[in-house]
């Protein structure tokens, strides 16, 4: 797979100018510093790497906002600056990133999960329990199908807020499915309470499942930005995030196409489709499950900032 770190010389940090080094002190530097990078997240950034590098939350940063730091703490942190200057994203740094109500473990190889996610896993909820009113037999039943889960944010997202699902996912990239894997053993004590089953495949899209598997719901977070766009991002994302997980083709559907084809083949009447989209594809996507056999468009779901994020169609 493509999308490891790209090789390029970190910045260094500046001289110290503080004779003494304190949390307040050291915020202070290092917002001036990342904002002088280009960082619009300087001062979230400094306090999310500082509370990293000291063991401690970022509350507790400003319980203690006058402690000396000792010299290893120093050194430890100045390391994180020097890598965040050179535009490593914070997760990558930390090992772990916030997700819904979940704190998950994550690292370079594998696609660091956005808040505008949290929009699928809200119409995953909603479906789901559509499913399921006035059909107790599908209670303890229900299997929900993924293409490509990265992390795992969204089935353990999902999994969090309901109960008694079989959740099957695939991922073709090997460092994501096993950030996949540690996620589901983090949150063991989660799933076993509320009944769930997370299966992880390593394979490419739906294609692992025969003919007699009939999940009531497909989901996905497939990658959907355009070929010729990815190296135009933020070099958080452009360097260091994986592009099979970004590069969605010359127009950005490429997988929406596939997926819309594999889910009119394994839903049955009435399942749905779940799939995330960019703030631009929303016709183009309305079009293409409108023309697949088989799907029947529903609606567009927006984000929190009001900017199509969700499509859903259902197999008719």
């Amino acid at each position: 797979m493509s999308g490891g770190p790209r090789e390029h010389p970190e910045p260094a940090a500046p001289a110290a100018a503080p004779e003494l080094w304190t949390p307040q002190t050291l915020l202070q530097w290092s917002e001036t510093y990342f904002s002088g990078k280009g960082i619009a997240t300087a001062r979230i950034d400094a306090e999310r790497l500082l509370s990293h590098a000291l063991g401690c939350s970022r509350l507790k940063l400003y319980l203690h906002f006058d402690r000396p730091l000792t010299a290893a703490e120093l050194a430890g942190y100045r390391d994180l600056v020097r890598r965040r200057a050179g535009r490593i994203p914070v997760p990558y740094l930390t090992g772990e990133v916030g997700f819904w109500n979940l704190t998950l473990k994550i690292r370079p190889g594998c696609l660091i999960p956005r808040p505008d996610t949290e929009t699928l896993v809200e119409a995953v909820l909603d479906a789901a329990a559509d499913l399921r009113e006035g059909n107790e037999s599908s209670a303890a039943g229900l299997t929900v199908a993924e293409w490509g889960t990265g992390s795992g944010a969204i089935p353990l997202a999902v999994l969090s807020e309901s109960r008694n699902l079989r959740w099957i996912a695939t991922e073709p990239s090997p460092t994501a499915i096993e950030v996949a894997a540690e996620n589901r053993a983090l949150h063991a004590a989660l799933l076993e309470e509320r009944g769930h089953r997370l299966e992880l495949i390593r394979a490419a899209g739906l294609a692992p499942f025969g003919e007699g598997f009939r999940p009531q719901l497909v989901v996905s977070n497939p990658p959907y930005i355009p070929t010729a766009i990815v190296d135009t991002l933020e070099p958080e994302v452009a360097r260091y995030e994986p592009r099979l997980a970004l590069d969605g083709g010359a127009d950005g559907l490429e997988s929406h196409r596939a997926l819309a084809g594999a889910a009119a083949g394994l839903l049955p009447v009435g399942g749905r489709l779940l799939v995330e989209i960019g703030y631009d594809q929303a016709e183009a996507v309305r079009e293409l499950l409108s023309a697949q056999p088989g799907l029947q468009f529903r609606e567009i779901r927006n984000d929190l900032a009001g900017r199509p994020r969700v499509a859903i169609a259902e197999r008719g």
